[in-house]
């Protein structure tokens, strides 16, 4: 029997790069002002799903982002790399989403596409550090879980056998498929874009040049027709009370731009006494739990 994957993929704004209008008045990302990359953990979650599929030989692997039609980019790149079908989740509902909105809607689209063995995502994605959307995906899914995994020992019939990471170290795991697992940066070095399938794909590029709320895919755009797919929140049959702002239960009150002076930093001794102090007083100010 075919294994079938799926591998979550974000397009996120690039952290490394945030200025003081990264954020807007209420309190979602203002992506116009920030460069936008493939999210680093999904690209070692997609590896992982393509060095699954060479293992196994009868598997497809499909990949799915939700955004606004720019995230087709991230799309393109897991097309460069060898997945099968791609999928874009994109709707107007959409905008303003926070984990619980977003996980509800991915869960929706991989319902669409009928029986899944295999869910693939990055451990956290960069813009929010939550960690959460995966996890919530399987909850929503009634699927089995194995988060921050750093390798793919074995897969063999109905298990899959994965180390992850914990904080006394490392665990072994095995669970029967269905399975949602999120990868961890140690799991491997994803590969780079194949020239062929570069060339194959480099001309499904849709245009989408607007901001994320204001420009969302009309069905005339051209997008993907042959290769990647488009799906709004009617198609994956989504409540839209449950999706985006509607549906998220984070909101934003206020927004503070830290800036550290050189005056607010200290120096302490290289000693066990002087860290000592040093974490105690972090506990005390609440900066350490």
């Amino acid at each position: 029997m075919t294994l079938r994957i799926v591998v979550f993929v974000k397009q996120v704004p690039d952290t490394q790069n945030v200025t003081g209008q990264a954020m807007k008045e209420d309190g979602t990302v203002n992506r116009d002002a920030l460069p936008a990359i493939f999210n680093p953990e999904d690209q070692n979650a997609l590896e992982e799903a393509l060095r699954i599929k060479e293992t196994v030989g009868e598997a497809t692997v499909t990949a799915i982002s939700m955004g606004p039609p720019k995230a087709s980019e991230v799309l393109k790149e897991c097309l460069y790399r060898g997945v099968d079908q791609a999928v874009l989740v994109s709707d107007r509902g959409f905008a303003g989403a926070d984990t619980l909105a977003t996980s509800y809607a991915l869960a929706c689209a991989v319902q669409r596409l009928g029986r899944v063995d295999l869910v693939l995502c990055g451990r956290q994605a960069i813009d929010g550090d939550t960690a959460q959307v995966g996890p919530q995906v399987a909850q929503k899914l009634n699927m089995n879980q194995i988060t921050s995994v750093s390798a793919v020992q074995d897969v063999h019939g109905e298990y899959i056998t994965v180390v992850r990471s914990v904080e006394t170290g490392d665990e072994t795991v095995r669970s029967r498929f269905p399975v949602l697992m999120t990868v961890s940066s140690a799991a491997n070095d994803p590969r780079p874009p194949r020239a062929k399938l570069v060339m194959a794909y480099k001309n499904i590029l849709c245009h989408a040049d607007d901001a994320y709320d204001e420009s969302y895919i009309e069905p005339e755009c051209g997008l993907g027709a042959e290769h990647i797919k488009q799906w709004n929140m009617a198609s994956i049959q989504a409540d839209p009370q449950r999706c985006g702002l509607s549906g998220s239960a984070t909101k934003v009150k206020k927004i503070e731009s830290v800036v550290l002076a050189a005056t607010e930093t200290k120096r302490i001794d290289n000693t066990p006494q002087a860290i000592s102090g040093l974490v105690h007083e972090l506990v005390q100010e609440h900066i350490l739990g």
